[in-house]
């Protein structure tokens, strides 16, 4: 058998015993994490989710944290006399193994699940509890004053206005600490769901971000 897993926004075929690099996830050497998106699974009779497959996960044992090859990033910025940049990055990747393709009962393991080290948003909508209607109206005001005690000046950023500031907030982004952190997976989930493609590369969102930082 074997299964179509999404994670890091790259979609992986995968098999019991294959060996993968996925982008960077939150879990240490040695331990056992488990893919609940899943896409697809293939045998005699093929099963396609719409989008994920009900029931189905896999799980995998975490080998090791490693970097990818050095990549080299080049920028022109026409009118703006003859801007040039040329950077080097090594993207933070997890090497993990498959252990196991479940067609059912994922949901009931108690495995953990698979997160992206960067993705806060994964890890609140993970641990969130659905709260009444009225509930939510009536701490709305506490919730926000909450996101924002304590959290950095978002639009130190450029490009960054009060009302993005506000979605970053709401989506759980506080700090330039988690900004900095951002994978290339997280930075095409940010992208879709505050509407603007492309954006947060072309301002440096996370260059800058690390520059805070570091002070």
């Amino acid at each position: 058998m074997f299964a179509v897993l999404k994670t890091g926004g790259k979609q992986y075929r995968v098999q019991p015993g294959d060996q993968l690099r996925v982008e960077k996830l939150a879990a240490d050497a040695g331990e056992t994490i488990q893919f609940n998106d899943v896409l697809m699974l293939g045998d005699e009779s093929p099963v396609v989710g719409a989008p994920l497959v009900e029931g189905a996960a896999v799980q995998a044992e975490v080998i090791d944290q490693i970097k990818g090859e050095k990549l080299i990033h080049f920028v022109k910025r026409r009118r703006k006399h003859s801007s040039k940049r040329t950077k080097g990055h090594r993207q933070k990747l997890t090497l993990i193994k498959i252990t196991e393709i479940l067609a059912s009962g994922g949901e009931k393991t108690g495995v953990k699940a698979a997160v992206g080290a960067g993705s806060v948003a994964g890890v609140a909508a993970a641990v969130a509890a659905p709260a009444p209607k009225k509930a939510a109206k009536a701490e709305a005001p506490a919730a926000e004053a909450a996101a924002t005690e304590g959290a950095d000046d978002l639009k130190k950023l450029s490009g960054v206005g009060p009302a993005l500031e506000k979605k970053l907030l709401a989506a759980g982004v506080t700090t330039f600490a988690q900004i900095a952190a951002w994978t290339e997976g997280d930075i095409a989930d940010f992208n879709e769901k505050l509407s603007f493609k492309g954006r947060i590369e072309r301002e440096g969102w996370v260059e800058q971000a690390q520059a805070l930082v570091k002070g």
